[in-house]
């Protein structure tokens, strides 16, 4: 039986029990890819035939106007209607239907080379939950990425993704990978535009997936129209996606930064006032150091605050670290040192306006009253803060738990 005939639309009975086994689904996200999309099914059907894997084609059509769906099912594959707009969203849908134990998935724009499909099944089949593609190391052929992409957009922010989640990945950005499908589902993937590929590489890491990556070759797309990416919008929204699934480079490094150096700065000026190089810092600075103070406090708040509903509603991994903070820092730790810096606060504002009743609640020296007033003011405001956090905190807790 041909290729072609195994994943045709047919009647017979045992062609229906045989591909409804498939181990293999090749999974085409398409919106008026009729161009190109006939040689890529044919590529992906002759890679099948040639390595005696069994598997079916899926079209995921993401509402094409131009004729795709026909043409797709003419060279025998199956079309899955997905009425939701987005890459990501006609991906889910494809995948969603599909039948094999891995997924393979690329684009139909004839870029991707499909004959490649037997190296990921190989690497699957060792047992590796995620195998990426890697076009730098495979080749990029002459034309088929911008130079701004290639040398500055795709580097720079697969950089910036294995800093921020320590990924093995060395091309954040290739559309063509493999990866079984009970990993996928355990990933739950929420994205539907172009982050969705960047979604599945930062939850494969973050769920600490085996994870592989093989050389792939791309090359220009054979389309007459301008591609669906958008360089600023979908770079934006990667580095969007980074910062918020990443609570620690969001929130909780920039925050203890702030806070070290607001605690730093303002011991400094506490005594007096301090001159550098001739420029002297006085009250003033020190305001600015309690303002920072503030703000870290805040920062790592919503870091922890970011971390717990994110593990509650399934987008991150459980964190045993997290577990272990709560187990140190109670709701009545929290309070207790809640009160502590309020009742501190109070008395330093006792104590300040105590010192103003003996200037006959005239003018004072701000450069001394302020080095009283603006610590207990920091007390204060802190104190309130880490009572409400503590509770906000708790109740994030109950949720977790």
């Amino acid at each position: 039986m041909s290729s072609l005939s195994q994943l045709s639309l047919t009647h017979d009975p045992d062609a229906s029990l045989e591909i409804s086994t498939p181990e293999v689904s090749i999974v085409m996200p398409c919106l008026n890819e009729a161009e190109t999309l006939q040689v890529c099914i044919e590529k992906a059907q002759s890679a099948l035939q040639r390595s005696g894997i069994k598997g079916e084609i899926i079209i995921a059509d993401n509402g094409s106007s131009d004729g795709s769906q026909e043409l797709a099912l003419s060279c025998g594959a199956r079309v899955v209607p997905v009425e939701r707009r987005g890459y990501g969203a006609a991906l889910m849908g494809g995948i969603a239907a599909a039948k094999g134990e891995y997924i393979i998935m690329g684009d139909a724009d004839d870029s991707y080379d499909f004959t490649q499909v037997p190296a990921f099944v190989e690497e699957l089949r060792k047992g590796y939950d995620f195998v990426l593609g890697n076009r730098f190391r495979g080749g990029i052929k002459p034309g088929a990425m911008p130079p701004l992409h290639q040398y500055f957009g795709n580097p720079g922010l697969t950089k910036l993704g294995q800093i921020f989640f320590h990924c093995p990945s060395g091309d954040f950005y290739c559309g063509m990978r493999g990866f079984r499908k009970d990993s996928y589902d355990r990933m739950h993937l929420r994205t539907t535009g172009m982050e969705f590929a960047t979604e599945m590489v930062v939850k494969a890491t973050l769920f600490s997936m085996r994870i592989t990556e093989i050389p792939t070759t791309l090359s220009p797309d054979g389309r007459s129209r301008p591609p669906h990416l958008r360089t600023w919008r979908d770079g934006w929204r990667t580095l969007r996606f980074f910062l918020l699934y990443s609570p620690r480079w969001l929130f909780l490094y920039p925050g203890m930064l702030l806070m070290v150096l607001g605690t730093a700065l303002g011991a400094w000026l506490l005594p007096g006032q301090r001159s550098v190089a001739g420029i002297t810092f006085d009250a003033h600075t020190l305001l600015y150091a309690a303002a920072a103070v503030l703000l870290g406090f805040q920062s790592v708040a919503f870091a922890t605050f970011s971390k717990l509903l994110g593990i509650s509603q399934g987008l991150l991994p459980p964190d045993r670290r997290i577990d272990k903070l709560f187990t140190l820092i109670t709701l009545e730790v929290g309070l207790l040192v809640g009160f502590a810096l309020l009742l501190a606060g109070i008395g330093g504002s006792l104590w300040s306006i105590h010192v103003w009743r003996g200037a006959g609640f005239g003018p004072l020296d701000y450069a001394k009253t302020m080095r009283m007033v603006i610590p207990s003011i920091l007390a204060v405001t802190l104190g309130v803060q880490v009572i409400f956090s503590s509770f906000f905190g708790s109740f994030l807790r109950m949720a977790h738990k």
